[in-house]
């Protein structure tokens, strides 16, 4: 059986009988994230794409590919969205390193997210200066200006960080985007685009338990 079928998502219909209630308000929410705001249809549809790289769900980056294509979205610019993605994925596990040096360290403080942790990260460069270097240079090319501004890369990023939960990344890129101008409005709605994305993986993958259980 191919569990990554196109044609899964026809059982998605069969919601409108199986939860109703649920799937017109997951549906209300969907329309009002992605509408025109702050934020324009098109970049909604590129954080979008940049977040379905988080949820790895293939249905998800195929419908928002195909949306972002339809709102004047470039391959270039979904190409670098989603770089910045693999940049701020790179740098949760970077920064999450802070937690094996308090690991090993018997007078570190009982908080586990402290933000002081990050004063740590010279241990990586220490440890593994090569690997370190090469993170440092990708992050760097990843969320400079190219097709994407680097203040629409910011706003991304934000997206990405609170998708992946990583509180480091969102105080870093938060604090990024705020030097680079993008209002508190900007951020929310790319936030609840990221809301939306993950709750439509959810969504998504419905098809998959419908087949399953009718087989």
């Amino acid at each position: 059986m191919d569990l990554y079928a196109k044609e899964n998502m026809q059982n998605l219909a069969q919601l409108k009988d199986l939860a109703p209630e649920q799937l017109k308000a997951f549906s209300d929410f969907n329309a009002a994230v992605f509408k025109n705001g702050a934020l324009s249809k098109k970049e909604k549809e590129i954080i979008a794409v940049a977040i379905t790289h988080v949820t790895q769900c293939p249905y998800c980056i195929d419908a928002h590919t195909k949306a972002a294509k339809k709102a004047g979205a470039t391959l270039e610019e979904l190409a670098e969205a989603v770089f910045v993605t693999a940049a701020v994925e790179a740098g949760g596990t970077v920064t999450h390193s802070t937690h094996v040096h308090n690991a090993k360290d018997k007078e570190a403080s009982d908080v586990l997210y402290s933000r002081s942790n990050l004063k740590n990260l010279g241990q990586l460069g220490k440890f593994a200066p090569d690997g370190f270097k090469g993170y440092q240079a990708f992050s760097a090319a990843a969320t400079k200006a190219g097709k994407l501004s680097t203040k629409f890369k910011e706003i991304i990023s934000v997206a990405v960080a609170n998708a992946t939960q990583c509180p480091y990344c969102i105080d870093v890129h938060t604090k990024n985007a705020d030097k680079h101008g993008v209002t508190s409005e900007e951020l929310a709605e790319a936030i609840m685009v990221a809301s939306a994305v993950r709750a439509g993986g959810s969504y998504a993958h419905m098809a998959n338990m419908i087949r399953s259980y009718q087989d």
